[in-house]
């Protein structure tokens, strides 16, 4: 399984030429690919503040319409979610010290309960979880 971090989404949904290219790879690949319930969070939390600030129900609408289009966009997705074996994994691996942001060690628990291939562009935080496998392809496209 292939998991995709928020910032390799990102490129897929903007219809970049290199998300394009990551899309091709990843059907060469032939591997399951998800994301997690934490990436659609962290993105979802964006959209909610920006909405949140505005002041002026006209000004509301764009931002309504682009958060119904990132909704659309995580239902074609399967989005792993946060369960009780990633949660323990977290837990350890606050136990063991590992000091990166609780919502990328959130995605990376996801990552290691399922055995899976992480895909992001944040390697420095993410090679510090003992055991996680953690990929950028963006780099190598």
């Amino acid at each position: 399984m292939i998991i995709l971090d928020t910032d390799h989404l990102v490129e897929i949904d903007r219809g970049s030429p290199l998300g394009s290219m990551l899309v091709d790879r990843l059907a060469e690949a032939g591997d399951e690919v998800a994301t997690t319930i934490i990436s659609a969070e962290e993105q979802l939390r964006g959209w909610l503040a920006q909405i949140n600030r505005l002041r002026d129900v006209h000004r509301e609408i764009d931002a309504y319409r682009r958060l119904q289009a990132r909704l659309s966009f995580f239902a074609a997705w399967q989005v792993l979610p946060w369960d009780s074996d990633a949660a323990s994994k977290f837990k350890a691996l606050r136990a063991q010290g590992i000091r990166i942001g609780a919502m990328d060690l959130k995605i990376a628990s996801i990552a290691l309960a399922r055995n899976a291939t992480l895909l992001s562009r944040n390697l420095t935080d993410f090679r510090k979880v003992p055991g996680l496998q953690v990929e950028d392809w963006l780099s190598l496209l």
